[in-house]
This record gives C-alpha cells, sequence and structure tokens, in this order.
C-alpha cells in the first residue's frame, strides 16, 4: 500500500513536470546560469605538510595545470575544486579549497593510487609520473 502511493506520487510529480514543460512551449532556450559566487564563509581546511609535496600544496589550479598538463578532472563543488591527474600507472588527485574568505583554492591536500586495482600509491613517486608525461 505505502509503495503504491509512493508510486503514484513519484509518477504525478513526473506528469506535472512533463506538463510544464510542454505549457512554457519548448521555443526559448533555458537561461544561462550565473556563475556562483564565492562564499564569505570559509571552513579552513586542515593542509598537508609539503614533504615530499613541494612544489604542489598551496599551488593554485593554473600552477598545478602549467606543471602536469590538462588535469584529466577538474570538478568544482562550491569553493573547493579537485585535479585530477594521471600516469602510466597510478592517478593523481589534488583537492584546492580556499584558505581565506574570497581568495582563490589552492592545493591543500593530495592523493594517489594505482591506475590496476586502486591500492594507495606512493604519493612523491605519482607526481613524478604524471609531470614526465
Amino acid at each position: 500500500m505505502k509503495q503504491a502511493m509512493i508510486t503514484r506520487t513519484l509518477l504525478g510529480t513526473l506528469l506535472a513536470a512533463a506538463l510544464a514543460g510542454c505549457a512554457s512551449g519548448g521555443s526559448k532556450p533555458a537561461p544561462k546560469a550565473a556563475a556562483p559566487a564565492r562564499s564569505t564563509i570559509v571552513r579552513v581546511p586542515s593542509v598537508m605538510a609539503p614533504q615530499g609535496l613541494e612544489g604542489v600544496i598551496g599551488q593554485n589550479a593554473s600552477a598545478l595545470t602549467r606543471r602536469f598538463g590538462t588535469p584529466r578532472i577538474d570538478l568544482a563543488e562550491g569553493d573547493a575544486r579537485k585535479l585530477q591527474f594521471a600516469g602510466a600507472s597510478c592517478v593523481l588527485d589534488i583537492f584546492l579549497y580556499p584558505v581565506t574568505a574570497g581568495q582563490e583554492p589552492t592545493a591543500a591536500h593530495v592523493e594517489a593510487r594505482l591506475r590496476q586495482g586502486g591500492a594507495t600509491a606512493d604519493r612523491g613517486a605519482c607526481i613524478r609520473e604524471v609531470e614526465a608525461r
């Protein structure tokens, strides 16, 4: 009984959405979403010690792409950003966060894993491998 009620509610919602789309005529393109404003509230990230990660921790996305090339993944969520680079045997994920309100995100955390199997890889070795590509 409960499942049937949920199904009817879901179908009703989908039907209403479809009808709303038809009613709009569909001839106008959807308005372009404005770029999200940077937040004035910052949760200060825990920044990794740069030992073995010199030249990565504290760098912005532009500096990292100059060093490693075009990222395989460039994902933004709010003020945070993830860049992913790949070497022949490893994947390097670099997480960027703003350290103060309104500041450009900089690398605060680095993870490395093997392409085959996903086991943790040596960060420094992966950085050198990605850089050599």
